[in-house]
């Protein structure tokens, strides 16, 4: 590599020698690539001779075909690859000079006319060349190249310029999120935001990072979750908000988590989870019109129906349907620990209650919801922010959506009795003690708001990255963040 680099060096020394500027600050460009292909793919032959626009196009060189006097070049602008044809009699000699120092890799701007070779591929025969970069170090091989998955991770930029399906993933993902942004602009939701450093970590149930503000001396947290900074707007009386923005867990990293990951939150006044349920399905359902075809998934060779209505099923009855545990005795405290300790060896019996039930629904549940399931009526000690259920007090409007075995949405009518949440604050904190690091913290000033009274409301939060997941088929949480977390190369 160091050997390249010499040489590529020593190219760029000799093309400065040319009296050429080898970092220009601009190019005045006229055209995309696509917009070329799209408007002149289909242009009748006859009529390119008559075509008098001059094509100002930019690109990186991804392939050279030398054939002596004249070169067909493909250029990548980041989208798509356009020919450009090289021919020493149709330019100026610095320019041609310039253009046999180029190696694949450099960057560069040309002017010309366009046509269509004999092949039937769209070429700019150049009349002028402006060099904009030297790239130091080869690009990967083209059939073989970028295809370890941690390199491509880690050198995101390479696997970009080489690898289509992840400029398809991520061309797809900026075009859901603007889908979902205007899904709820349209139902006259507010766009907000709510900080990422916070005195107490809360609104969820995980481990925070924990960092510290020098001139204030105090200790903060990264936001597990935006939730208790929106409930206070609504007490503020904004009656529709949402934020699409970034949460921190410090988990594990696996194919569903990153530790830094995208979610949007969204709440309504004087609505219930009901309402909720009824919204998501109405924003899926958008998405199914616009990137699938006939409301399908392919998932990990499932061939999952995102048709709507989704069926609802009751977080209890499922675990008890599919352990062959009675739905009373999940609900006894001694003999869920037993069944634990008995059933699954192979698992740590969790110190709380709680936890032992979100414990069984992982090991026997989970990964059977591969068609979407609204699973309801969490139990009141493993929902501290929701309302307790109209039906059953032990349970709560609590529900979440999983598709393709993962969790992907979380929502429930907002419990807005302040002295209701200051009891479950305290249980969290019960269950602190015992040895659950994951319980949520006494926040006083949310009380406080609450306490000034907050009207009837539902809320619910979605992980844009899973979506994104089962939308463009990737079955890694990697493959569809720029820049996942990665362990620092020793």
């Amino acid at each position: 590599m160091e050997e390249y680099f010499r040489i590529r060096q020593e190219k760029l020394d000799k093309i400065k020698e040319l009296g050429v500027d080898i970092y220009p600050y601009s190019f005045d460009k006229t055209h995309d690539f696509n917009e070329i292909i799209s408007k002149y793919k289909d242009l009748p032959e006859e009529e390119f001779e008559s075509l008098t626009v001059e094509f100002r196009v930019a690109g990186r060189i991804v392939a050279v075909r030398d054939m002596g006097k004249s070169t067909f070049v493909h250029l990548f602008d980041g989208q798509e690859k356009l020919q450009i044809y090289v021919r020493k009699d149709k330019m100026e000699e610095i320019d041609y000079n310039v253009f046999k120092l180029l190696d694949i890799g450099d960057i560069i701007g040309v002017s010309g006319r366009l046509f269509r070779t004999r092949t039937g591929e769209l070429t700019i025969l150049i009349s002028s060349l402006t060099f904009l970069a030297k790239s130091f170090h080869p690009l990967p091989e083209k059939w073989h190249g970028l295809q370890d998955k941690e390199l491509r991770y880690r050198q995101r930029y390479l696997d970009l310029i080489v690898n289509g399906d992840t400029r398809r993933i991520f061309h797809l993902r900026s075009m859901i999120i603007q889908k979902i942004r205007m899904f709820f602009y349209e139902k006259g939701f507010k766009e907000v935001e709510t900080p990422m450093m916070q005195p107490i970590a809360g609104g969820a149930a995980a481990r925070p990072f924990v960092t510290h503000h020098n001139a204030l001396d105090m200790q903060l947290f990264l936001r597990v979750a935006p939730e208790l900074y929106l409930k206070r707007l609504l007490v503020g009386g904004m009656e529709k908000i949402f934020e699409i923005n970034r949460n921190f867990r410090n988990e594990g990293v696996s194919q569903m988590h990153n530790p830094e990951f995208t979610m949007i939150e969204f709440y309504q006044l004087f609505k219930d989870f009901n309402d909720n349920i009824e919204l998501t399905e109405e924003l899926l359902n958008g998405l199914n019109k616009e990137f699938l075809e006939n409301d399908t998934i392919e998932w990990e060779g499932n061939e999952i129906s995102m048709k709507t209505p989704f069926p609802r099923k009751k977080f209890m009855e499922l675990i008890s349907e599919k352990s062959g545990v009675p739905v009373g005795d999940l609900w006894d405290e001694e003999k869920l620990k037993s069944h634990i300790v008995e059933k699954l060896p192979e698992e740590e019996c969790p110190p709380t209650f709680g936890k032992m039930l979100e414990l069984m629904f992982d090991v026997y549940v989970e990964d059977s919801l591969q068609q979407p399931t609204f699973v309801t009526d969490y139990p009141v000690v493993i929902s501290p922010l929701s309302k307790v259920s109209r039906n059953n007090s032990m349970e709560t409007e609590r529900f979440e959506l999983f598709v393709g075995g993962m969790e992907i949405a979380n929502g429930f009518s907002e419990l807005n009795d302040p002295i209701d949440q200051r009891g479950r604050f305290e249980a969290q904190l019960q269950d602190r003690e015992k040895g659950d690091d994951e319980a949520q913290l006494m926040d006083l000033d949310f009380l406080n708001a609450l306490e000034h009274g907050m009207p009837p409301a539902a809320g619910e939060g979605i992980g844009i990255d899973r979506l994104i997941m089962l939308y463009t088929g990737a079955t890694s949480i990697k493959e569809v963040i720029l820049f996942p977390l990665l362990r620092i190369k020793a």
